[in-house]
């Protein structure tokens, strides 16, 4: 086998929703796009780990329409000035978003690429050893195979897919044919597969050129191509955004690719890597990789803790004080707490169904709600008020338009406002203040270079988000 010299293009998967870690992570804010591990998102730590691999080549996103803004924002903090970024209409797991990716790559300027396939919210200690444990497959990916990447595994878990290869390594290349592929085995099988030696979890990472993958899905799931395949030549595109044909996807069989290929290709290679990676699944699996303290204690945010151990302890809002836990989670958030044995991290997801049923917003949305130019958060709220903080970007404006069932009173906190309102424009500075009755069209932006900081005080019979007209959106809301 010969070295390829094709292109990688990193394919990054966003469409997860992390129920595990919530009260932190949230359906309009989930796990790949918070900071869990150092300063960066995990999405952007997952860009930062492929650069030097890709080069000028940016990445290709695939996200749902929801989380668009805040991947586009978080990528420009990067200098990914103009990102692709691909809109599932919905989820409909890995196997069709790599798809879609690969119809993109295969129709632009790289036919020949390979796609460097990742889930936006794992971390790799050691980045380094994973751009080796590329190199190594690119042979194997450049004749037409689908590598993955095998871990060894620590314990014998239910929730990955299990690698078996076939013999060692040999001159010409590092990637092993795989033997058999095993995707979620029951807990009988898993223990059987980690004392046996022979076996690796599936990373869930994949090289493959994006031709050989649309073939062998054409092969193994025709259905899932044929449905990706009609999205695509439906697509249409606006700003840094490629929408998929809903009805067209809406089609297509929901499956992964470990399911709907590894399992029966027999293309499939894997290369051994020890890079320090977790899919960061659960509370414990998160306290697993963060830098712990001499007591085993990994402490985030104004925390105080005495005579505890072994915990994981989070405040994002307020003081948070422990005394005499053992192995126990305490995650605060400024509307909820979790408080739960580390051993019993997994049924965090169980909770998030129960507060769904009851139809709580708190699976879904934090206190501040993010949105393209900015965030607001809840101040306070009673019959026929409430009261925002309201944050905008410098450059940035909310849409022109109006209200039929309240009226806004504004207070510009620190920098400057430039508010339309009816016929008349003008601008606010700090302390100053103004007032849009019930029925006007509005429009209030920032057009200078530090951030505006504003409260909102809304007063009328009804005062839910969906009493929105807009009349022109800068950011292609409908």
């Amino acid at each position: 086998m010969s070295q390829s010299s094709a292109p990688i293009v990193p394919v990054l998967l966003a469409g997860g929703s992390g129920t595990r870690l919530w009260p932190l992570s949230r359906a309009q804010y989930p796990k790949q796009f918070l900071p869990l591990v150092g300063e960066q998102s995990m999405l952007q730590a997952t860009v930062e780990r492929v650069r030097p691999l890709s080069g000028d080549v940016a990445p290709l996103l695939v996200c749902n329409e929801e989380h668009r803004f805040l991947a586009a924002e978080q990528l420009r903090e990067m200098g990914v000035e103009h990102p692709r970024i691909l809109l599932e209409p919905e989820g409909k797991n890995t196997a069709p978003a790599l798809a879609l990716a690969a119809l993109e790559v295969v129709a632009g300027e790289h036919p020949d690429a390979q796609l460097l396939v990742l889930p936006a919210d794992h971390v790799i200690e050691d980045p380094a050893a994973f751009r080796e444990a590329v190199a190594a497959g690119r042979t194997a990916a450049a004749e037409g195979g689908i590598v993955a990447f095998g871990i060894q595994p620590r314990s014998p878990e239910t929730g990955y897919g299990y690698i078996r290869a076939e013999g060692a390594p040999g001159a010409e290349t590092a990637a092993l044919r795989i033997r058999e592929f095993t995707e979620k085995p029951d807990a009988e099988r898993a223990r059987a597969f980690v004392a046996s030696g022979e076996y690796f979890w599936n990373s869930g990472i994949f090289l493959t050129r994006a031709d050989a993958y649309l073939d062998q899905l054409g092969r193994h799931a025709p259905a899932i191509l044929d449905a990706c395949r009609a999205a695509s030549e439906g697509a249409t595109r606006d700003l840094d955004f490629i929408r998929m044909d809903p009805a067209a996807f809406a089609r297509s069989p929901a499956d992964s690719i470990d399911y709907a290929v590894m399992e029966h290709t027999d293309s499939a290679y894997v290369v051994p890597v020890a890079t320090g990676w977790s899919d960061v699944g659960s509370w414990s699996a998160l306290q697993e990789v963060s830098e712990a303290d001499a007591d085993g204690n990994v402490v985030r945010g104004d925390v105080l803790s005495r005579d505890t151990r072994n915990c994981y302890l989070r405040s994002e809002s307020r003081l948070v004080a422990a005394a005499g836990l053992d192995d126990q989670l305490v995650v605060e958030t400024a509307d909820a707490v979790l408080v739960a044995p580390r051993q019993r991290a997994q049924e965090v997801k169980e909770l998030v169904e129960e507060l769904k049923a009851a139809g709580r917003p708190e699976p879904v949305t934090h206190k501040r709600v993010y949105r393209p130019w900015g965030a607001y958060e809840g101040i306070a709220a009673a019959d026929r008020f409430q009261v925002k903080r309201i944050f905008i970007k410098p450059g940035a404006e909310l849409s022109l338009q109006l209200h039929h069932h309240r009226a806004e009173h504004w207070i510009i906190v620190t920098g400057t406002a430039q508010v339309t309102r009816g016929d008349d424009t003008f601008l606010l500075s700090e302390d100053q203040s103004t007032y849009i009755p019930i029925g006007t069209k509005h429009r209030i932006g920032n057009p200078g270079t530090i951030p505006l900081e504003l409260i909102e005080v809304q007063t009328g019979s009804y005062l839910g988000e969906d009493d929105i007209v807009r009349f022109e959106d800068s950011y292609g809301r409908k």
